[in-house]
């Protein structure tokens, strides 16, 4: 059996990875870390409720377990947050994958991080995996920063960089883009979008996949991990509103420029997924098509 520690298992990615490995028992070990109370909805895992930002306390738990493979799904990922609170976003961000990465190299552990496209400035969307970094908020930066302690390290690691990953799960403690924009057009609200930023929606199954395929190949390195194809955030918002039959005619397009937003986004990022699709043989599809899968699971 492989012995898998999830940090953050309480949020999206978190609970959908337990759920999907706990499908196999007799193949995966699971631990979780979180904060507070499990929120999964399910006690057939161990769980532990820790601040994983305190050194001495996570190190102790993962000398005690001594996972085979770590998968840090915990992050401070509230751009406009990040911008104004950047000592919590780096104590979360930076320095507990310095912690991973020391127990990493002492125990020979597989170390599987999450990242972002914020990383990148947004000029010249879509990338690969080796394109040139270069963030804009200081969100971005704390995920760079995160992704460099691994890349100059000599532990195993593999970076899956993410998009706007959406799903939902047992208990959710934030909503997300489509859950979001689903609840409003339902309340019959109307929603100002932002038509100038472009994204790869992630649907959160999909995510934790890439996951589960890293850990069983013991795959490393860094990929890109998303839909395929290229959308405004307001067509984002359209594409929801079509699937579940809500009112299109409630949505404003506006620019980034009138919005102002706390933290500076990049114009337009997105992934090339060939990488993905060769080494992984995972094969992501359009946002509308796992719109759809979303919408029958939510059914």
């Amino acid at each position: 059996m492989k012995k898998v520690l999830i940090t953050g298992s309480n949020g999206l990615l978190g609970q959908t990875l337990v759920n999907l490995l706990l499908q196999e028992k007799g193949k995966y070990e699971v631990i979780g870390v979180s904060r507070g109370e499990n929120r999964s909805g399910r006690d057939d895992f161990e769980y532990i409720s820790i601040d994983i930002t305190e050194k001495e306390k996570l190190l102790s738990e993962l000398h005690r377990f001594k996972p085979d493979v770590i998968v840090n799904t915990a992050a401070m990922t509230n751009v406009d947050f990040c911008e104004d609170n950047k000592e919590a976003c780096d104590k979360l961000n930076i320095e507990v994958v310095k912690y991973l990465k020391e127990h990493s190299k002492k125990y020979s552990t597989h170390l599987i991080h999450l990242s972002t496209d914020f990383i990148f400035d947004g000029e010249n969307g879509p990338y690969k995996e080796t394109d040139v970094t270069n963030p804009l908020s200081h969100y971005g930066v704390s995920k760079l920063k995160s992704e460099e302690v691994l890349t100059v390290s000599s532990i195993d690691y593999t970076i899956l960089r993410t998009i706007l990953v959406y799903g939902k799960v047992y208990d959710m403690s934030r909503s997300n883009i489509v859950l979001w924009v689903k609840s409003s057009l339902e309340e019959g609200k109307e929603l100002t979008i932002v038509d100038d930023q472009y994204r790869m929606p992630t649907y959160v199954e999909d995510l934790a996949l890439a996951c589960k395929l890293v850990l069983d190949k013991k795959t490393t390195g860094i990929f890109n991990v998303s839909s395929n194809q290229l959308l405004s955030v307001f067509e984002i918002a359209e594409q929801i509103a079509e699937t579940f039959g809500l009112d299109k005619s409630l949505l404003k397009p506006i620019s980034s420029k009138i919005l102002s937003q706390r933290a500076k986004r990049p114009a337009k990022t997105g992934f090339d997924l060939t990488k993905t699709n060769e080494v992984l043989d995972l094969h992501p599809k359009t946002f509308k098509e796992d719109l759809q899968r979303f919408k029958e699971k939510l059914d």
